[in-house]
C-alpha cells in the first residue's frame, strides 16, 4: 500500500470481488491463484492464498470493501468507482 493508493495486487482482488459479488477470504485466494501463472516453487500456492487475507485487510482499511454479516467481503461504491466495476455488490 503506498499512500493510501492500491496496489496492481490490489486491484486485481477488488476486481474479483466485484465480479464474483461476494467473495470469503478463502474463496478469494482460490481465485486469486488461478488468475496467475502457475509456478514450480512448493511454496507458491500458500503463499497466494495467503496474500489473500492481507489484500482483503488493506482493502477493507481503505474503505473499497466492508465485510458482510455473512463474513464475505464485497466492494463498496468507492471500491466499484476505483476499477469501473459496474453493479452494487454491497
Amino acid at each position: 500500500m503506498s499512500d493510501g493508493y492500491p496496489t496492481a495486487a490490489q486491484k486485481e482482488a477488488l476486481r474479483l470481488i466485484c465480479h464474483h459479488g461476494r467473495l470469503e477470504t478463502e474463496r478469494l485466494g482460490r481465485h486469486l491463484l488461478r488468475a496467475r501463472r502457475p509456478s514450480t516453487n512448493p511454496g507458491y500456492a500458500r503463499a497466494i492464498t495467503r496474500m489473500a487475507g492481507t489484500l482483503a485487510w488493506r482493502l477493507h482499511a481503505q474503505g473499497f470493501i466492508t465485510e458482510t454479516a455473512g463474513g464475505a467481503w464485497a466492494t463498496t461504491a468507492t471500491g466499484r468507482q476505483l476499477i469501473a466495476c459496474p453493479g452494487e455488490c454491497e
